[in-house]
């Protein structure tokens, strides 16, 4: 079973990634690697756009019935069953996926990991041996970024801006929680808060670890999101307002 997944992990994300990049890098001015890596997310982003639509409608769904969301749990805090039932009835009843923004991230860990291992390895020469027919050898790839930045090491810079844009991205999209009457925030307000911070943190920690490749994809991996975010919440509001 392992074996087969292995097998499906190289033939359906490692190779058709590896072979992209490389790819790129043949067709490219000058070779650079950095800019090869940035038109790589470009093209993963706008595959995933219809996915990246669902989620964002469905982050703005929630934005939208947070109110009501917080009256249940105030109203049934101390009932977790009848609490939960009403909320999946109000989910139904709005037909909102609470899971949208889950599933994405789900599906973008694995293209993640494939990332890491081409990044890890595909630099080396001898595994530019395992390119498509169609993909030319260029012998060897020279990991230098603008001529500064060594994308084969981790990168201090890089891994703070993956972190500034994770922050900007999951702050445009996290529901507006109402404070309580009497001013103070609930428990829901301050975990939100909590994670606003956590996820951008620990994707810096993460990164620094990491070949700054992988760095250079999150950061623009998020420049990308939040443009595409701003466009699709702004088309949103202009049909609204039709």
């Amino acid at each position: 079973m392992f074996e087969f997944l292995a097998f499906a992990f190289n033939v359906v994300l490692y190779q058709p990634l590896f072979n992209s990049l490389v790819l790129l890098y043949n067709f490219i001015p000058g070779h650079d690697f950095g800019i090869a890596v940035i038109v790589l997310t470009l093209v993963i982003k706008i595959a995933l756009y219809p996915l990246s639509l669902k989620s964002v409608e469905s982050q703005r769904v929630m934005q939208k019935f947070q109110p009501k969301i917080q009256e249940i749990q105030k109203k049934y805090k101390d009932d977790k069953e009848k609490q939960a039932k009403e909320m999946m009835e109000l989910y139904k009843t709005e037909k909102i996926n609470p899971f949208s923004g889950l599933f994405l991230a789900l599906i973008q860990l694995p293209i993640l990991i494939a990332l890491y291992s081409v990044f890890w390895n595909g630099l080396k020469p001898e595994q530019l041996t395992n390119l498509y027919g169609f993909v030319s050898n260029p012998g060897q790839i020279n990991a230098i970024f603008l001529g500064i930045a060594d994308l084969s090491k981790a990168n201090f810079v890089l891994a703070i801006l993956a972190g500034i844009t994770q922050f900007f991205q999951t702050k445009m999209l996290m529901p507006k929680i109402q404070k309580s009457q009497t001013g103070g925030s609930d428990f829901a307000n301050i975990m939100q808060s909590q994670m606003s911070y956590f996820m951008p943190v620990m994707t810096v920690i993460i990164l620094l670890s990491l070949p700054s490749a992988l760095g250079l994809y999150w950061t623009s991996s998020g420049i990308f999101s939040i443009i595409q975010q701003y466009l699709i919440i702004k088309r949103q509001d202009k049909i609204k307002n039709a």
